[in-house]
């Protein structure tokens, strides 16, 4: 991509000691432990609730309760991550887990209680797939929306954090944007931060630089992701010079509700665990074919389990019955879910629901260590958008807000001690719009966006083969080419941003997929459907710049 170097009437300078690139679960737990004693930028696309952590509906898994142990949620996690995970950092984050729960305790979160009133522990546990306790504590059926809000009203009434909200990160400031005598190629000074509303942009530098963008699932036709899922964080860090890991696991949610207007609304994996069966169109149970566990299989089990129905006979949607519960008891564990599915006139209570597998979480991404830290120095990456090894081939449900809230911590932690003074961060180049005019074509952007969302699913979805992968390939290569030469002629603007994203997730996730040659958690392939002896993750790096 050019680089724009001339200074623009646009552009200002602003400092702060961390600023955070993203506004979730991971990026606003960071800005609250650093606000103590840090001036802190959290910048967020939208609202700050706009992200992925306020649609998450089962729960946070911890060892919370006698009879559970540490040793047992270490091997679910294992065993659902196919031989991927790194064991050193699967035993950090379930140890700290705990902890991080009670730091939304002792923040206000109104987990539910549990009845009658347990004195051994006070709230209510639930078992999702994977799981051989009951482990995960929840907020009803919206336990991200619960936490969202919470960490968001801590995060506004604090002076020392600057929310920033309609504002998106366009690049990472690194050596190569600072003034001769400051630079160091190695290191991250910051970001270029667009203000959607006013088409302004800024210079933002900072001690520490944390992205917690969340992941890349938009870049699929079918999604349980809100609109912003699109890889931001990922890709700026790969431009960046950093390394990529395991981009072909893409987790696709077993049970989105199947409906025109539904938008992929999410159906919580917590009803399978309480007992939800699915079905076919004619009442038949189909599950236990392919995993003895059946409706308590993982996802990418039961995922390809409805996939493979509805390939083979031919079907839109397979169903989700829980009505053998009873109204009391889905009214009372799944209020919001049941709610909602009344709106498009289903009821939980009465009949069995149609759903499809959706796009849902990237398990790989930025290579990170046990603090959060990446290939730059002070560039930290947390959440969705990291790959720290804790996943492996493929996420166990309710994982993935704990990941946020360990990391969030131990970046916290590494920053405070480690981060360098704002004052010595010396001097960024300027964006420079010298170059550029308006665009007169946006149809490019919005033609370009449907292609690409749509060959994803086509050719790299659930099952993939060599042919689909080559011919998904062919048409990024078109697209790519396309996207660079109006990114480098036409102003910036937010819907550009994001498939510039796209486009780069989408070429790590498929050159990754195109690499492994077996079949593995997530990524399975008709051409290569054995695993190999051992398991590698898929790395990839940046070539040096020129």
């Amino acid at each position: 991509m050019k680089i724009r170097s001339l200074l623009t009437t646009r552009s200002m300078t602003r400092e702060f000691d961390c600023l955070v690139i993203g506004s979730g679960a991971a990026g606003l737990s960071l800005a609250l432990k650093l606000a103590g004693s840090m001036q802190v930028a959290v910048i967020s696309k939208a609202k700050l609730s706009a992200g992925s952590t306020a649609w998450a509906q089962g729960g946070i898994a911890a060892v919370l309760k006698a009879g559970d142990s540490i040793e047992s949620h270490v091997n679910d996690t294992l065993d659902a991550g196919a031989g991927l995970c790194d064991p050193a950092t699967v035993q950090f984050v379930v140890e700290a887990g705990p902890r991080a729960i009670r730091d939304l305790i002792g923040l206000g979160v109104p987990f539910t209680p549990h009845a009658p009133i347990d004195e051994d522990f006070p709230f209510h546990l639930t078992r999702e797939g994977g799981h051989s306790h009951r482990r995960v504590i929840h907020v009803d059926d919206a336990t991200g929306s619960a936490i969202q809000n919470t960490l968001e009203t801590e995060a506004r009434k604090n002076p020392n954090i600057t929310v920033l909200e309609n504002h998106m990160a366009i690049d990472l400031i690194t050596g190569r944007h600072m003034e001769r005598g400051t630079r160091d190629s190695g290191a991250c000074y910051g970001a270029y931060i667009l203000d959607i509303k006013a088409n302004a942009i800024s210079t933002m530098l900072a001690g520490a630089t944390v992205l917690a963008t969340g992941g890349a699932s938009r870049v699929y036709l079918y999604s349980s992701n809100p609109d912003g899922s699109t890889g931001d964080g990922i890709a700026m860090a790969w431009r960046a010079g950093c390394r990529v890991a395991n981009m072909e696991f893409n987790q696709f949610h077993p049970t989105c509700l199947y409906h025109r207007q539904a938008k992929s609304y999410l159906i919580s994996e917590a009803l399978r665990g309480e007992g939800a069966e699915l079905l076919l169109g004619n009442g038949e149970r189909f599950l236990d074919q392919f995993d003895p566990r059946a409706e308590l299989a993982p996802r990418d089990i039961v995922a390809r389990a409805i996939d493979n129905q509805m390939k083979r006979r031919g079907l839109m949607c397979v169903y989700l019955d829980i009505s053998k519960k009873g109204e009391a008891f889905i009214k009372e564990h799944f209020p919001n879910i049941y709610a909602r599915c009344l709106d498009f006139g289903f009821d939980l209570a009465r009949e069995p629901i149609p759903v499809v597998p959706a796009a849902h979480y990237t398990c790989g991404g930025v290579m990170t260590d046990l603090r959060g830290r990446s290939d730059l120095s002070r560039l930290y990456t947390i959440g969705e958008a990291a790959h720290t090894g804790l996943h492996g081939a493929n996420r166990m449900a309710s994982n993935s807000l704990l990941e946020c809230l360990v990391f969030a911590e131990a970046a916290a932690k590494d920053i405070l001690e480690s981060a360098p003074a704002r004052q010595l961060l010396g001097q960024a180049r300027p964006w420079d719009e010298s170059r550029v005019t308006d665009s007169d074509e946006e149809v490019v952007v919005t033609h370009n966006w449907a292609e690409l969302r749509r060959f994803m699913w086509d050719y790299v979805g659930i099952v993939r083969t060599d042919k689909r992968l080559e011919r998904a390939k062919r048409r990024l290569e078109m697209l790519m080419h396309e996207v660079h030469d109006y990114y480098g002629n036409f102003r910036v603007s937010k819907d550009l941003l994001e498939l510039r994203n796209l486009l780069t997730a989408a070429d790590l996730i498929v050159r990754s997929a195109i690499r492994r040659r077996e079949s593995r958690g997530l990524h399975y392939t008709l051409d290569c459907p054995d695993l190999l002896p051992k398991a590698e993750n898929t790395v990839l790096k940046p070539e040096p710049r020129k």
